[in-house]
């Protein structure tokens, strides 16, 4: 059974994947790495420690059961996104190791950047792989990552230029903080989204913009104050998630006024937001990945290598 296999390794979760073609099945594993209560992050120091620890027993996880496996190449990010001063020591456990697997099994193995792995997963889990045929716009939005790139087909695969991002705090960092300040666990995104379902408000804040790009620095001391006045911690966090959705309806629309209408694929783990993700389809009828496929994976570097190789169903 033909199969490429896939590992993530970035400075929130370690993940592996299998891509069986002859089944179209994306098999993964994926666990986040421990934060200490309070923290608002991992030292790369640390986040090499927990790869390397679990990386093994995800693997083993994976594999188990699976007979008969055929593997045709590896793939691995190498570096959080494609350009030239991107560098995070935490993905070096997944290069080395997917270098390891493929020297092993006589295959190749391909290095990809961890945003096209995000983008690649949302193609697959929005079921939409041939939009990566043509043109179209992609917004990637994590704990390290506010951006929106033009993604245009290069071979199997694609390439991204940069088209506007964050120039301060990312997205998933302004969630974070503000889900810490209130107590939640890191990463505080799923806990947020819980919190702010149960307020019966909605928020319009003004975002702040320079041309195509963004501003979220002071949303942490907004949701602060906010805090200290009295407002209940409910409120607080759907205010903090409004801010986020305005910011990047105002992004969108500009994004779309300059460069025209295409289609738009939001990826990243804030876009697993449900209040976030109801508003853009609804507005601008944009394609969102399921939580598994949208959150940090390795499902998308193994759809990666098996494009390379011209394995990649549909």
């Amino acid at each position: 059974m033909r199969c490429t296999f896939g590992i993530d390794t970035s400075n929130y979760t370690t993940s592996v994947a299998l891509y069986l073609p002859e089944q179209g099945e994306v098999r993964q594993q994926k666990k986040l790495l421990p934060v200490k209560a309070g923290a608002i992050g991992l030292k790369q120091s640390e986040a090499v420690f927990h790869h390397v620890r679990q990386l093994p027993e995800l693997c083993q996880a994976l594999f188990d059961g699976v007979e008969n496996l055929e593997l045709k190449a590896v793939g691995a990010s190498a570096r959080p996104r494609d350009a030239q001063d991107s560098y995070m020591p935490c993905f070096l456990v997944g290069k080395g190791t997917g270098t390891a697997v493929a020297s092993s099994h006589g295959c190749p193995i391909h290095l990809f950047s961890h945003q096209d792995g995000h983008i690649m997963a949302a193609l697959y889990g929005a079921d939409c792989l041939p939009l990566k045929k043509a043109p179209f716009l992609a917004f990637h939005l994590s704990g390290g990552t506010t951006e929106c790139l033009q993604v245009t087909p290069k071979g199997q695969t694609f390439q991204v230029e940069l088209v506007a991002r964050s120039l301060d705090l990312k997205a998933g960092q302004a969630i974070d903080r503000v889900g810490v300040l209130m107590g939640l666990p890191f990463p505080a995104g799923p806990k947020l989204e819980e919190l702010a379902l149960q307020s019966d408000r909605i928020y319009h804040p003004h975002p702040t913009m320079k041309g195509l790009d963004c501003c979220l620095s002071g949303l942490e001391n907004q949701c602060r104050n906010l805090l200290q006045r009295g407002e209940s911690p409910a409120h607080v966090a759907r205010f903090c998630l409004d801010a986020v959705r305005c910011t990047l309806r105002e992004m969108t629309c500009r994004v779309l006024q300059e460069r025209g209408e295409q289609p738009l694929l939001y990826s990243g783990g804030v876009m697993s937001n449900s209040i976030i993700r109801d508003d853009l389809t609804r507005t601008f009828g944009g394609h969102f990945a399921p939580r598994e496929f949208s959150a940090d994976n390795a499902a998308g570097i193994a759809l990666l290598a098996a494009a390379e190789e011209g394995m990649l169903c549909g």
